[in-house]
């Protein structure tokens, strides 16, 4: 079985790739630099694959609306334990806890494939969106 995202038009394509494309066109549409420091070498279950592109895409609509950055870093691994995600941005950051439906969204994403979810700030020095799903046997 094909652990590949299927696309609307009927092409198949893996998480690496749909994040490259992802970050490729919000890049350009909103003028924001993203690093890519690592991506999946193998692809993931595709309820977890819809589980990161949902939850970055709240993640980089929370930096495009709120965080005034200039760049993004992004990091998706895939190891023994499982698949870690981190975006981070150089915003204007937050104090104290974070809530609303952007908040509230990214977490049941990463909650209804087994993951958690954390999201810090550093006051005038960005946001971190971090998380992890445990490897399931």
């Amino acid at each position: 079985m094909s652990e590949e995202l299927r696309l609307h038009e009927g092409r198949s394509r893996s998480l690496a790739q749909a994040l490259e494309e992802h970050l490729a066109e919000w890049a350009e549409r909103t003028e924001i630099a993203v690093e890519i420091w690592a991506l999946p070498a193998h692809d993931v279950p595709p309820s977890t694959a819809r589980a990161v592109l949902a939850t970055l895409g709240e993640a980089l609509a929370n930096v495009e609306s709120h965080s005034g950055a200039r760049v993004v870093s992004v990091a998706v691994t895939l190891g023994p334990s499982g698949l870690r995600m981190t975006v981070s941005d150089n915003g204007v950051g937050f104090i104290g806890p974070l809530t609303g439906r952007g908040v509230t969204a990214m977490r049941t994403h990463f909650d209804q494939v087994g993951g958690t979810l954390s999201i810090n700030g550093v006051l005038g020095e960005g946001t971190t969106v971090s998380g992890a799903v445990p490897h399931r046997s």
